[in-house]
């Protein structure tokens, strides 16, 4: 078993971690995380009240008694949701961690944090990593270019941007983006982050409760099959190559405007996709690690994977690198 800074202060026993997926983290899916001993996420705003959200927490906690958290993704709207409410279902429930995403969480610190809840929360940069640190996060997870979703507009993968926030972030910190098995936890462990975050990898298990066809098309497609919609608007989102999506791509390429699309990415539409598995029903998002996915197994088997594989590669592929000094190593010459 792997232990890190995260898994010491959000009390998991793998460092791995279901983020908030809009539709998907459900009682079913969050549950099974929890049970295989990661950290799964209910997404709160998939629930349209505060108390679906109430309900859907205790619907949680009839399958699983372990650890699990909620995502709280606040973002500016003309008629936003009703934040404070969701914060407060989340507290009288009883939960212990959450993750915040979209804007700065600083409002809703002291309320979380004087009801013992950990707070970790997902950043897009190196600037907002550190900002969320000052203003007093438990964690921070921090999102490559590879992600589903929105990336923000820095374009930094992984490899680098987790490597720089280690320099500058002294809590835990999760990487996202582009992760799927053990070669990615180690790899992420290595650049310096105390465990991984997937969605896409988990939108691909059997427990996700999303229609099939959407599994076998993530297992199908390649790491290029997807598209950045809403770069010329400054609000980058990776999402699945379809009809829809390049639309929505050209629309902009030529000088559209949101309103110009707003009835092709409605959300609406994108739930349509996951529960009838119409693949071009709408957008949906999926990040570039689909082309590391090739089954549908259950949450448990996936994570036994997962953590399986990099125990190994710790153990037996790079700890048999290390030569000592004064072994000598034998050098290939050329005829």
């Amino acid at each position: 078993m792997l232990s890190t800074a995260f898994t010491q202060t959000f009390g998991v026993r793998h460092p791995i971690v279901q983020g908030g997926m809009q539709w998907v983290g459900r009682a079913e899916l969050v549950a099974a995380v929890a049970n295989a001993g990661a950290l799964g996420m209910l997404t709160a705003l998939t629930q349209p009240t505060p108390e679906d959200l109430r309900k859907e927490i205790a619907r949680t906690r009839e399958l699983t008694d372990q650890p699990f958290g909620v995502n709280l993704t606040i973002l500016p709207a003309i008629t936003p949701p009703p934040y404070e409410e969701y914060r407060q279902v989340i507290i009288e429930s009883g939960i212990t961690i959450v993750e915040t995403a979209g804007s700065n969480p600083a409002p809703h610190l002291p309320d979380f944090h004087a009801a013992g809840i950990k707070v970790l929360h997902k950043c897009t940069s190196v600037r907002h990593a550190v900002k969320a640190q000052d203003v007093g996060v438990d964690g921070v997870s921090i999102d490559g270019f590879e992600c589903a979703g929105h990336p923000g507009e820095d374009d930094i993968p992984g490899l680098i941007l987790i490597a720089a926030a280690a320099e500058q972030i002294s809590i835990p910190m999760v990487a996202s983006g582009g992760f799927a098995d053990g070669r990615g936890l180690v790899a992420a462990l290595a650049l310096g982050a105390d465990g991984i975050n997937m969605g896409t990898r988990f939108l691909c298990t059997e427990e996700a409760p999303v229609h099939r066809a959407v599994k076998q098309a993530i297992v199908a497609a390649k790491e290029t099959d997807t598209e950045l919609i809403f770069r010329p608007l400054r609000n980058t989102a990776r999402v699945a190559s379809n009809t829809v999506s390049r639309e929505v791509v050209d629309i902009l390429s030529r000088g559209g405007q949101f309103e110009d699309v707003r009835e092709l990415v409605a959300g609406v539409r994108g739930r349509r996709v996951f529960e009838t598995g119409d693949l071009d029903a709408g957008i949906w998002t999926v990040g570039t690690a689909q082309g590391l996915i090739h089954d549908i197994p259950t949450v448990a088997a996936l994570i036994d994977r997962i953590t399986a594989d990099a125990t190994h590669l710790i153990e037996e592929r790079l700890h048999g690198l290390i030569v000592a000094e004064h072994e000598e190593v034998e050098v290939p010459t050329l005829d």
